[in-house]
C-alpha cells in the first residue's frame, strides 16, 4: 500500500515538474519569436555591420558632430533598395545612444515620403513627433518657414552649445522632392546651414541621380555629402551574418536554452545542405532582406514541441520563397478558367505571342469542347465571358490599351501574363483536373 502510495506521489511531482518545464519553454520560445520577428522586420541592428566598416565611421563621425559638439549637417545615404541603408542608420544610432549624454538630449524625426505626402502632412507629423501639439496650439503662420522656425525655436533651452540638437531622416527621400517647391526640403537643409540650431537632415534613397532632381536653391544649401552602399560581402560573410541574424543574445533570459540554441544555429551554418540552400539564394539575391524573410518562414514552424530551427524547416523555407505567386493562384481556379488560360497558351503558340481578344479565345475553348464534349458540361457563352472576366481582374490577363466606351469586350486585345512553364507546373499541382484538359494543355498543336 505505502509503495503504491509513493508511486502515486512519484507520478504527481514528475506530472507537475513537466507542467513546470514545459511553461518555462513556451516563455522561451514566445521570446525567441519577439526577439528575431522584431530583428527581421525592423533591421535592428546586431554585431558589426560587413563591409561597409568606411561608411559606418563615416555616418558616425558625422552624427556626433551633431549631438556631442552642436554642428548642423546634411547627407545622403545612397543604394539598392536591400542594400542596407536602414541598418547602417540603426548601427549608428545604437552606438551613439550608449552615450548619455546623447541618449538624453537628442530628438529624432522620422519622415517617410510615402506617408508624408504633402509638406502640410510633414509639418503635422513633425510637430506630433516633436510633441509640441500644445505649443503651437491655434496659431496661424505666414509661411511653412516660419512655422518650422517657431518649432526648433521651442525645443531651445537656451545658447547654440546647450539646445537639443534634431536629428530629421526622411526615408524615401526621392518623393519629397515631388513636393510643391521643395519647400519642405529647402526649409530643413536651410536650417542645418544656419547657426541657430543643431539640425543634421538624412536622406534614404535608392535614386542614383537624386541631386540632378533637386532644385538649384535646394541643392546650394545641401552639404553635399553622400554616402554610397553596395552589397559587397562575400559568401562566407554572408554565412557570418546569417549566424548573427539566428542568434539570441547574451542577455536572453534562459541562459541555457540561448546556449543551445546559439550552438544549433552554429551547426546549421557548417551543414552541407544549408550552406547550398544559402548559396542559392546569396547567388540570386545578396539583398538581405531576401534572408530575413527566408529566416522568418523557417522561424514560424518553431514551437515548444519543435524549438530549434533544423535543417528540413530552412528548406521548406526557401521552397516557399520561391514559390510563383501567380501559379499559387491558378490553382484556385475553376477547371473552366483553366480551360481559358489553355485556350490563351495555344493561341500563344499559334501565333507567336500576338495580342488575342475574348472571341478568339471563345472560338479555341468551343473546338475543344466539341472534341471532348463528353468530359465537361457545355458553358453559354455569357458565363465564358464571366470567367474570362475574373481572370482580368487577377491580373493574369492585361488589356494591351485603355478601353474605350464604344469599344466591345469581345474584341479587345488583350496579353496572357502567364509563360507555358508556369501554366503547366499549376496544371501539375492543380487537384482533379480532367485527364483531357491536361492532355490539351500538353498537345503541341492548337485545335484548329
Amino acid at each position: 500500500m505505502l509503495s503504491f502510495l509513493f508511486k502515486v506521489k512519484i507520478s504527481a511531482m514528475s506530472k507537475r515538474k513537466s507542467k513546470e518545464s514545459s511553461s518555462a519553454n513556451g516563455e522561451c520560445i514566445s521570446q525567441v519569436q519577439r526577439i528575431l520577428r522584431e530583428r527581421f522586420c525592423h533591421h535592428h541592428a546586431t554585431g558589426k555591420p560587413f563591409g561597409i566598416e568606411h561608411q559606418y565611421r563615416h555616418l558616425l563621425e558625422l552624427l556626433k558632430r551633431t549631438t556631442v559638439h552642436g554642428e548642423s549637417n546634411s547627407a545622403l545615404i545612397i543604394g539598392p533598395r536591400g542594400s542596407g541603408k536602414t541598418m547602417l542608420l540603426n548601427h549608428v544610432l545604437k552606438e551613439l545612444m550608449e552615450i548619455k549624454q546623447i541618449r538624453e538630449n537628442l530628438l529624432e524625426v522620422h519622415l517617410n515620403g510615402l506617408l508624408q505626402t504633402n509638406d502640410k502632412v510633414a509639418l503635422k507629423e513633425i510637430t506630433r513627433q516633436l510633441h509640441l501639439e500644445n505649443v503651437v496650439g491655434d496659431k496661424v503662420f505666414g509661411s511653412f518657414a516660419e512655422n518650422l522656425a517657431f518649432l526648433l525655436e521651442a525645443l531651445r533651452k537656451g545658447d547654440r552649445t546647450s539646445s537639443c540638437p534634431v536629428l530629421f531622416i526622411l526615408d524615401e527621400f526621392d518623393l519629397f522632392v515631388h513636393h510643391k517647391n521643395q519647400t519642405l526640403l529647402y526649409n530643413l537643409f536651410d536650417i542645418s546651414q544656419s547657426a541657430q540650431t543643431p539640425v543634421t537632415v538624412i536622406g534614404l534613397t535608392c535614386r542614383q541621380d537624386i541631386l540632378e532632381l533637386l532644385e538649384k536653391r535646394v541643392k546650394s544649401r545641401f552639404s553635399h555629402r553622400q554616402i554610397y552602399l553596395m552589397n559587397s560581402f562575400d559568401f562566407k560573410q554572408y554565412i557570418k551574418i546569417f549566424k548573427e541574424q539566428l542568434s539570441l543574445p547574451a542577455e536572453f533570459l534562459d541562459e541555457s536554452f540561448a546556449q543551445k540554441w546559439n550552438n544549433n544555429v552554429q551547426h546549421l551554418s557548417e551543414d552541407k545542405t544549408v550552406q547550398d540552400m544559402l548559396q542559392n539564394l546569396f547567388h540570386y539575391s545578396k539583398d538581405l532582406r531576401s534572408l530575413h524573410l527566408l529566416l522568418m518562414l523557417a522561424l514560424s514552424n518553431v514551437t515548444v514541441h519543435h524549438p530549434l530551427i533544423t535543417a528540413s524547416d530552412l528548406h521548406e523555407a526557401s521552397k516557399q520563397y520561391r514559390m510563383d505567386s501567380k501559379a499559387n493562384i491558378v490553382h484556385g481556379l475553376s477547371v473552366l478558367e483553366i480551360c481559358l488560360i489553355i485556350a490563351m497558351k495555344h493561341l500563344n503558340d499559334v501565333y507567336e505571342g500576338e495580342p488575342f481578344n475574348f472571341q478568339m479565345v471563345y472560338n479555341e475553348f468551343q473546338k475543344f469542347m466539341q472534341r471532348k464534349a463528353h468530359c465537361m458540361y457545355n458553358f453559354e457563352k455569357p458565363v465564358v465571358m464571366k470567367a474570362f472576366e475574373h481572370l482580368l481582374q487577377l491580373e493574369l490577363v492585361k488589356p494591351i490599351e485603355r478601353p474605350s466606351v464604344r469599344a466591345q469586350r469581345e474584341y479587345l486585345l488583350m496579353k496572357l501574363l502567364l509563360d507555358n512553364n508556369q501554366i503547366m507546373d499549376a496544371l501539375q499541382a492543380y487537384p482533379n483536373c480532367p485527364t483531357d484538359v491536361k492532355q490539351w494543355a500538353t498537345s503541341s498543336l492548337s485545335w484548329l
